[in-house]
């Protein structure tokens, strides 16, 4: 929590102004500033500086500002320091830990307003794509046991900070586990994720960590209703904002109601997105190698999605072929997803054989390190669209046993 954020709130309301009176005078959205007044956001200069001209302060809330922030960060840069200098020197450390906690405890004493853990957050939204999900494991392992001593060590207005970078990396986690198979222990990091991100306060990462928790139920084998109940929880949460968070809710949301059978219902949602999506930031729509962002590509995938179970081959059609032509060569995973998708039109359309071929030829040409879970799961719904009489060929059970391998 903020302090700050009190002080801003008691001086806004001694010049009798509403917090959307202040919101138009300082040109800051009404919603941003009642999170740093409540303290659930960091306060910034810039805002004080605002506040300070609206309320003709003369300066005062300025200089009140900076003499607080000189204390915070000498307290802040000492505890950091301290914090990982201790898990440096301890003994059952790993090298590449206590390196990595020298680093940050460097970093400290440098610059503390350096934002380190959103520049990590970040690389791990590109690696996820990109790196073997093992090596990718490994290094989070690393960085969290970091993050879990900052946390551990800092209570003041960093603390949010650092709660949200950790609900972050425990969605990388989760995802990686549900890659791996290891779907009991995902279970336990999406509860983590989500228990960081609530205690943040950050509206866009509390609904981000359940959005890609409903994401993945439609892989990880939960029956798909309570996936669709999980998400008419969250439902509540998105206020109508256009983000990749909220646009990613609604994905899941569509691909698991198609699950359930609720085909109509799914359509629906993919037009909601599909409308929402529109109103995203040119930032996030452009971020197209990123795990965070949420381009176009994301869009076409659920379509073929929604619409390979639907058996709208057509629009099934329309959609994979749009997202191979937008999705970024490096996603491999993703892509031969949309071409199983082809697949399974094939089967549906009456072309069997060719249905089944494509599929095992996919899985077969796959690189194994890009060979998972989530892929395996993609490729089993192929063959559960195979009608009983024609399981007899040995194609489908070639594509069972590369499914089960």
């Amino acid at each position: 929590m903020d302090g700050f954020g009190d002080i801003l709130r008691r001086h806004r309301k001694t010049g009798k102004l509403s917090l959307r009176a202040m919101a138009d005078r300082v040109a800051y959205d009404f919603g941003y500033l009642g999170q740093i007044e409540r303290g659930d956001r960091p306060v910034t200069g810039a805002v004080v500086a605002a506040y300070d001209g609206a309320l003709d302060a003369g300066g005062a809330l300025v200089q009140a500002y900076q003499q607080e922030r000189t204390g915070d960060v000498d307290v802040r840069r000492r505890t950091v320091i301290q914090a990982m200098g201790a898990l440096a020197a301890a003994p059952a450390v790993s090298p590449l830990i206590a390196l990595e906690a020298l680093r940050h405890g460097l970093g400290a004493a440098v610059d503390v307003d350096h934002d380190e853990w959103e520049h990590i957050v970040a690389g791990y939204g590109l690696g996820y794509y990109q790196q073997p999900t093992d090596a990718l494991m490994d290094k989070l392992g690393t960085d969290l046991t970091i993050l879990q001593h900052q946390i551990a060590a800092d209570t003041g207005a960093r603390r949010p900070h650092l709660l949200r970078a950790a609900g972050c990396l425990s969605v990388i986690v989760a995802l990686g586990l549900v890659a791996s198979g290891q779907t009991l222990m995902s279970r336990r990091w999406w509860l983590t994720a989500q228990q960081a991100a609530d205690e943040s306060g950050d509206p866009d990462v509390r609904v981000l960590v359940r959005a890609w928790d409903v994401v993945n139920g439609c892989y990880d084998g939960r029956p798909p209703a309570e996936v669709v109940a999980l998400s008419d929880q969250v439902l509540p949460l998105l206020h109508g904002q256009a983000t990749s968070a909220s646009c990613g809710l609604l994905a899941g949301r569509a691909q698991a109601l198609s699950l359930a059978g609720l085909h109509a219902e799914a359509m629906a949602t993919v037009r909601q997105l599909s409308d929402l999506a529109e109103q995203l930031p040119g930032a996030v729509v452009g971020d197209v190698e990123s795990l965070w962002g949420w381009p176009e590509h994301r869009l076409r995938h659920t379509e073929s999605w929604v619409y390979t179970h639907a058996g709208r081959l057509a629009d099934a059609e329309a959609a994979q072929e749009r997202a191979l032509e937008l999705y970024p060569l490096s996603q491999v995973r993703l892509r031969a997803q949309v071409q199983l998708h082809q697949a399974a039109c094939l089967v549906r359309g009456g072309h069997i054989p060719d249905g089944l071929r494509l599929a095992a030829d996919l899985l077969d040409d796959l690189p194994v390190e890009q060979q998972n879970a989530l892929l395996r799961s993609v490729a089993r719904q192929v063959a559960d669209v195979v009608p009983t009489a024609e399981r007899r060929r040995p194609v489908y059970g070639e594509l069972v046993e590369r499914v089960t391998a």
